[in-house]
């Protein structure tokens, strides 16, 4: 009687599983394409579904050519996510292409939604993550070579030499998202309360005052 009670209990909370799994989200997608309409109001975890789709939804040329690197890190990110291809809507991938100066710095930063896979498409660059355990991963890489950056960490990269260079990176995400390190902490709006900043960084309101005047909307 106890093994047979027992076994209904089971079944009795594997139906309930059963019904539960059923009643929630699919995880997957349930049909070929959902080109992202980005004009809609709808919120959801992505974009709603356009009715009126042609092939220009899952094309794009904005990586074709090399971005301008006159900007104050002597690099530029040229993004081709699903708010440039609506077509990436649901399948969870995206590019991005990055071009350094001559001694550019893509500077410290995170995606927060993806894992990041570098492809040298020429140059030389210095890159690195950080563990959360502060430990520094680093390696320089070269034109037809690859490193990954995993998900959430705070990584780099950093053109050493005296010549232009230029990465294809990949993410396993349709908008991966960028947290850079110094702008989200000294260019926030509302900003940072300074003695956060301050004791953070164990320095000085002052000094807190003129990083933070580097980082104001231009």
């Amino acid at each position: 009687m106890a093994a047979a009670a027992a076994a209904c209990r089971m079944l009795a909370v594997m139906a309930i599983m059963l019904v539960a799994g059923r009643a929630s989200a699919d995880p997957d997608m349930l049909q070929d394409i959902c080109v992202a309409d980005l004009a809609s109001g709808v919120k959801v975890n992505g974009f709603v579904c356009k009715s009126n789709t042609t092939a220009d939804d899952f094309f794009s040329a904005v990586l074709a050519k090399p971005g301008a690197t006159n900007t104050t890190s002597g690099s530029l990110v040229t993004g081709a996510n699903v708010q440039r291809i609506p077509g990436l809507n649901t399948l969870g991938v995206s590019l991005s292409r990055i071009d350094y100066a001559p001694g550019g710095l893509n500077p410290p930063h995170t995606h927060p939604r993806a894992t990041e896979i570098v492809f040298v498409l020429y140059g030389e660059l210095e890159v690195g993550f950080i563990t959360t355990a502060n430990v520094l991963y680093t390696k320089t890489i070269k034109y037809g070579e690859i490193f990954v950056f995993p998900r959430g960490l705070v990584h780099f990269q950093k053109n050493n030499g005296g010549v232009p260079a230029a990465v294809i990176a990949a993410f396993n995400s349709q908008l991966p998202g960028t947290q850079s390190i110094a702008t989200t902490l000294f260019g926030a709006s509302p900003p940072v309360p300074d003695n956060v900043l301050s004791k953070a960084f164990q320095i000085e309101t002052s000094q807190v005052q003129e990083i933070k005047s580097k980082f104001a909307p231009k």
